[in-house]
């Protein structure tokens, strides 16, 4: 009787057959949202002009620097000993690298309206949607916190100023400039100019614009606003998500750099099927004060005398 029991406990815990498992979603549904989204970084990586990302345990500290000189030496008469220049690097922001954690779900519901690849890809994507806008937002923060300055009347003018503020802080170097700027302001320029826009990570951008560089549109920028450094001023860095423990922890599948681990399981408290996705990829400038942002002016309107004539 005792064994008959215990037999009957174990049926009561079995699955049943036919059961979907977390081992049926994960192959075809996590590898091709990991591929799609790392491609989309390397995208927004060669864009920048960041040759490689820096693998970077979780905890560990970013430091961005700016330089100052000190003094200025007067200038000494013939064999006098000529005094010397100190030019100080200042720490002026830390990032802390962390490995962020993105969770949605997929009700049964859903999944029983447009079925179960459908359903969760729909799912998969407004997740990896709003983690790409998180690396855009950290990452345009981080810019708007440049020290460098410059200003100038419509877009046009202003984005000579701040190519010119770029060439004179990197002088003696290589650098290609890369201009931040709002959508708003690119909008009001686009109405009266033609120019052909390019699409990478779902940001657009103006190659070569006006001869000037690449300049990316932001739609978070606020209107009247641009941010211009050099490409070479700009890093990146990430924690690997395929880590030994991390993955098997999770079941994680990653890709091939482990820039993104991503895993399904069903949960039938409240059925439906989680994405649980791990990702810290940062990209930041390494000098502040080569960082230029500059302030577009309104053209000031005409003025008119009595008779209405400008």
């Amino acid at each position: 009787m005792k064994k008959r029991l215990r037999l009957s406990g174990l049926q009561l815990f079995a699955a049943e057959e036919n059961t979907t498992k977390t081992t049926d979603l994960e192959p075809a549904i996590s590898v091709d949202f990991t591929s799609r989204l790392q491609s989309n970084i390397t995208e927004l990586q060669n864009l920048l002009g960041i040759t490689d990302l820096d693998p970077m345990t979780s905890g560990s500290t970013i430091k961005i620097y700016k330089m100052e000189q000190v003094n200025t030496p007067q200038q000494v008469g013939e064999g006098e000993t000529i005094g010397l220049t100190k030019i100080q690097q200042k720490l002026a922001r830390t990032i802390e690298m962390t490995l962020k954690k993105f969770r949605k779900q997929t009700t049964a519901e859903a999944i029983q309206r447009s079925g179960r690849d459908l359903a969760i890809n729909k799912t998969d994507e407004k997740l990896v949607s709003s983690i790409q806008k998180s690396i855009k937002k950290d990452f345009y923060t981080v810019l708007l916190t440049g020290t460098g300055t410059a200003s100038g009347t419509g877009l046009q003018a202003t984005l000579s100023a701040a190519w010119g503020a770029v060439a004179k802080f990197y002088e003696d170097e290589d650098a290609t400039p890369i201009y931040f700027v709002s959508s708003d302001d690119v909008a009001e320029y686009l109405a009266t100019a033609q120019v052909t826009m390019q699409t990478a990570f779902g940001i657009s951008y103006i190659q070569d614009f006006l001869g000037l560089g690449t300049v990316v549109i932001a739609p978070s920028l606020t209107k009247g606003k641009l941010v211009a450094t050099a490409k070479e001023n700009l890093r990146g860095a990430y924690v690997p998500a395929q880590s030994s423990d991390l993955a098997q922890s999770f079941g994680l599948t990653t890709d091939s750099t482990g820039l993104i681990g991503m895993t399904h399981a069903v949960s039938s408290d409240n059925a439906t099927i989680d994405t649980l996705m791990f990702s810290s990829v940062v990209f930041y400038p390494e000098l502040l004060d080569g960082v230029i942002v500059a302030t577009i002016n309104a053209a000031e309107a005409a003025s008119t005398d009595a008779t209405g004539k400008k």
